[in-house]
């Protein structure tokens, strides 16, 4: 609701100056609309330095954490994973240095799963992930499955020649809304190895890997129609609809997915999860 402006009455002439008060003692007794004005002028430089020097910051981030060769060195006790009989190790990969047979791989396991979900969106969307999965900024982490009498080697198995692919991470560092964040863009594990806690482990490896870069927060998009991914984040792993949803952007927009997110910042959880209330005038008659 508008205020009304004060409105303030010209100064009474039974308070003026005396006739024998100079020009320069007026002067300066009223503030001068020149040292007014550069004031705003300076306090507007001072706040776009200060955007710009934010706005540097953050994509140094970004440009340290693509820099960094093997994002997993930080993490030597998380390469390996052993549950329910399953044993697996980790690699890290980069899109634009994929052998092959590992694109192979990528294309016939995404087909494998998401051919489903997306329907008859299908088509045009395997495109887009061709091109994206070969992306210069696109980062992997391979999941491998290893025998379990290698268990006590798990190191050594890791670092040198590794048993059959039997998944994948794609994610990459990249800004949304100004705030850094680590986006998955594909989180894909053959249907024998689902449901033994891999895939969660793999997430939260993907969280500490975001917070270790600085990163506000973790980001993915999920399918509407792809029911136990939208229930694995948003219940067994607490993600909730980021507020640069199509869903929440404009409700009445039909999109087949939905963007998911999970904040460490205040500033991240202010942008990206907190919705903002869209002001309504009622009109009375």
């Amino acid at each position: 609701m508008s205020h009304p402006v004060s409105q303030h009455n010209p100064p009474s002439l039974l308070h003026s100056p005396s006739p024998a008060m100079d020009t320069e003692t007026l002067q300066r007794r009223r503030p001068s609309s020149d040292s007014h004005n550069n004031a705003v002028i300076g306090e507007k430089r001072l706040k776009r330095s200060e955007v710009l020097a934010k706005k540097k910051a953050v994509e140094e981030l970004i440009r340290t954490a693509n820099a960094k060769r093997d994002h997993l060195a930080s993490f030597p006790a998380d390469r390996h994973f052993q549950i329910n009989g399953l044993s697996v190790c980790l690699k890290s990969g980069h899109g634009n240095k994929l052998s092959s047979s590992v694109k192979h791989y990528i294309q016939g396991l995404l087909k494998l799963n998401m051919e489903g979900p997306y329907g008859s969106e299908w088509p045009e969307e395997e495109k887009v992930k061709r091109r994206e999965m070969v992306a210069p900024e696109a980062r992997y982490i391979f999941v491998h499955e290893v025998s379990n009498s290698n268990v006590d080697d798990t190191s050594a198995i890791c670092l040198e020649d590794s048993g059959p692919l039997v998944g994948f991470v794609q994610y990459r560092f990249i800004l949304e809304e100004e705030i850094p964040v680590l986006y998955v863009y594909e989180l894909q594990l053959e249907p024998r190895v689902q449901g033994k806690g891999l895939g969660r482990f793999l997430m939260q490896l993907i969280e500490l890997m975001a917070q270790k870069n600085c990163m506000g927060a973790v980001m993915l998009t999920v399918q509407k129609a792809n029911l136990l991914a939208m229930n694995f984040y948003t219940s067994k792993l607490r993600y909730i609809i980021s507020t640069m949803s199509p869903s929440k952007v404009n409700p009445m927009m039909e999109k087949s997915y939905e963007i998911l997110c999970k904040t460490f910042n205040d500033e991240a959880r202010t942008i990206l999860e907190v919705e903002h209330q869209l002001s309504t005038v009622r009109l009375i008659f």
